[in-house]
């Protein structure tokens, strides 16, 4: 019955989506979870933008250095897409809260700033297991109220503020945007890629998609693993779902893919928004997989989305 509905589901894919899954698929690299973090974190940079856009050039794109809560020192990319950028978007990056950095996104960064307009903060937020839950919360908070009380400091407009991110980066940017709410910190927008929403991989698209489709169940698992206790997954800075309250958060924009295990909670959490009367921007692409957003060199659909994304900041930051 799971490969029928394996075999059901992969008719839902575009041909050129089904094309890179053949791809990568071919290549017969070992999945994550049957590496250590440390390396799965060299696989990931080694392939992270094997499918992605060339590296655009900016008016000026550099490494800077935050201070977390606890003192840490934390890398951060600024990019400057020009000499008058409106607005500064906090940008943080996927990979299950173990894997990715600064160079794993940094072609997606550059387009989100050449497409919007807006200067943009790539946080290296610390990774698990070295670092736990809920460390990524708090290096991700850290960050924004640096913008939000020194960035002005620093040449940021501190003034239009926004938080993005994908996968595992996408929770934290709900997430981010719940505790700029309840401190008082606006935010012109949130944009959420691909999110991760709930506390268990248990709704219908984490049984569809279960496999073959890119992120596969036992690599979110594995995930899950490296970064917080199972006791610990019902808390809302994990699982933004299930927060009490989420009015007055910011304007969101939902990018979520159709084939991909985590469609169902991002639906999930763009209903609450809209429930609790928050402006919600849904984009649902047809014949996707998680992390698609990141295969611009082969997929039409990324660079549309990519622009999508970039013109819904660039509304967002209009005075």
């Amino acid at each position: 019955m799971a490969d029928c509905r394996a075999s059901m589901s992969t008719h839902l894919l575009t041909p050129r989506m089904a094309g890179v899954l053949e791809r990568i698929q071919r290549a017969k690299r070992p999945p994550f979870h049957a590496m250590t973090p440390q390396q799965a974190r060299v696989a990931y940079v080694t392939a992270a933008e094997v499918l992605d856009l060339p590296r655009a050039k900016l008016a000026a794109v550099h490494d800077i250095e935050l201070t977390a809560f606890d003192g840490t020192p934390l890398a951060a990319r600024r990019y400057r897409p020009s000499d008058t950028p409106r607005g500064t978007l906090l940008y943080l990056h996927g990979g299950g809260f173990t894997i990715g950095g600064l160079e794993t996104h940094d072609s997606l960064c550059r387009q989100l700033a050449l497409h919007s307009g807006a200067e943009l903060l790539a946080l290296d937020y610390r990774l698990a297991p070295e670092h736990r839950f809920p460390t990524a919360v708090d290096d991700a908070w850290a960050a924004l109220r640096w913008l939000a009380e020194q960035g002005a400091a620093h040449g940021f407009d501190a003034q239009r503020l926004a938080v993005a991110g994908d996968s595992a980066g996408g929770t934290l940017a709900a997430v981010t945007a719940i505790l700029a709410r309840d401190h008082g910190l606006p935010l012109r927008a949130q944009l959420l890629i691909t999110p991760g929403t709930t506390a268990h991989a248990d709704t219908a698209s984490h049984r569809l998609f279960a496999n073959g489709f890119l992120l596969d169940a036992t690599t979110i698992e594995w995930f899950f693993e490296q970064y917080i206790e199972r006791s610990q997954r019902s808390d809302w800075r994990f699982a933004p779902l299930n927060a009490d309250d989420l009015d007055g958060v910011a304007p969101a924009v939902l990018l979520l893919a159709e084939c991909d295990p985590l469609v169902d909670e991002g639906m999930a959490y763009a209903d609450r928004l809209r429930m609790a009367g928050v402006a919600v921007t849904l984009e649902l692409v047809r014949g996707m997989t998680h992390d698609f957003i990141k295969m611009g060199r082969v997929l039409e659909e990324a660079r549309h989305a990519q622009a999508l994304l970039g013109a819904a900041l660039k509304r967002a930051f209009e005075p």
